[in-house]
């Protein structure tokens, strides 16, 4: 039977100054409206104020790209940009405490990443089936939470989110950041979400995995595990094809061979994500336009290096 993960569904870009890196992500041509922050009233009658963790996504047809920060005692994330919208958080009294401890784990998570680094920390695979998904998961060993179910209202639809996390160093929590499953996006509702974004970034196509070079062949193991297919070996790391995107295992060692320039700022760490564009030309005449950094990769695409996006490489296809 043939794999039920076909492709990338999200990749999150996790920030300490949600203004700054929504002024980088336009810069690099991307197309984001202001954050949504989850906010409560200290008290009856109070102003709304903002906690938990915030986010905004670069939409396309199938995927996006989220960016997201968290707002926490310590000051993280406690910079909201002029275009923010603050979202009352409105739930039965019965359901309010299983809502707060998800938003709390959520932030309590996002702060881990924040203190490995700054940068990408959130790799979300698509599935047609999610209830399959988890089974064949079960089946095989491999620790999860469960699915879980969101409702969001969209306009005048409500938009049902079913996903999955990987349990691994911590619930929810591998050592390279939040991995799982999520049911495929509703085509109708993220149509009417996807934008043209000036950069004419179309979708998501692959997402870099940087690995120790004696944990290489362990991570493979696990991933085979994650997404029920063998990789391809491309001489010094992996390649997973999900049919519509790839995931790519690449070892420390081999990094800079692939990226010029460029580290790992942890190990294992997320360390770059490649979109689809339709114009590289006219991506690379945007970007310099803008005075982006631009660096070429072995393959011969384009690069944002790292040090200037923020931590993640951003690649252009």
């Amino acid at each position: 039977m043939a794999p039920e993960i076909t492709r990338l569904h999200h990749v999150g870009h996790v920030v300490r100054d949600m203004p700054a890196a929504l002024a980088l992500y336009r810069r690099l041509g991307f197309a984001l409206p202001g954050p949504s922050y989850p906010a409560m009233a200290p008290h009856d009658g109070g102003a709304l104020e903002p906690f938990g963790a915030a986010n905004t996504h670069a939409d396309f047809a199938q995927d996006f790209i989220e960016l997201v920060t968290v707002v926490d005692a310590r000051g993280v994330g406690s910079r909201v940009p002029a275009d923010a919208r603050l979202v009352p958080l409105n739930a039965p009294a019965a359901a309010m405490p299983l809502l707060m401890e998800r938003i709390n784990t959520t932030s309590a998570n996002l702060s881990a990443c924040l203190d490995r680094y700054e940068g990408l920390h959130i790799l979300m695979f698509s599935s047609p089936d999610i209830e399959a998904t988890a089974a064949r998961l079960t089946n095989s060993g491999v620790k999860h939470g469960g699915i879980n179910t969101v409702r969001r209202p969209v306009g005048p639809q409500v938009e049902v989110v079913r996903y999955l996390e990987i349990d691994g160093v911590r619930p929810g929590m591998e050592a390279e950041g939040r991995i799982g499953v999520v049911a495929d996006l509703d085509r109708g509702i993220q149509s009417s979400r996807a934008v043209e974004h000036p950069n004419g970034a179309v979708g998501l196509v692959d997402a870099t995995l940087c690995i120790a070079d004696f944990e290489l062949d362990a991570v493979r193991t696990r991933y085979e595990a994650y997404l029920d297919r063998t990789p391809t070996d491309n001489g010094h790391g992996y390649v997973f094809d999900l049919g519509e995107a790839t995931l790519t295992l690449v070892p420390a060692s081999g990094l800079a061979e692939d990226l010029p320039g460029q580290q790992p700022p942890a190990l294992p760490a997320l360390v770059a994500y490649t979109v689809a564009v339709r114009d590289l030309a006219a991506t690379k005449n945007l970007l310099q336009a803008n005075e982006v950094p631009l660096c070429r990769a072995a393959s011969g695409e384009l690069f944002v290096p790292a040090t200037a996006a923020i931590g993640t490489v951003i690649a252009f296809r």
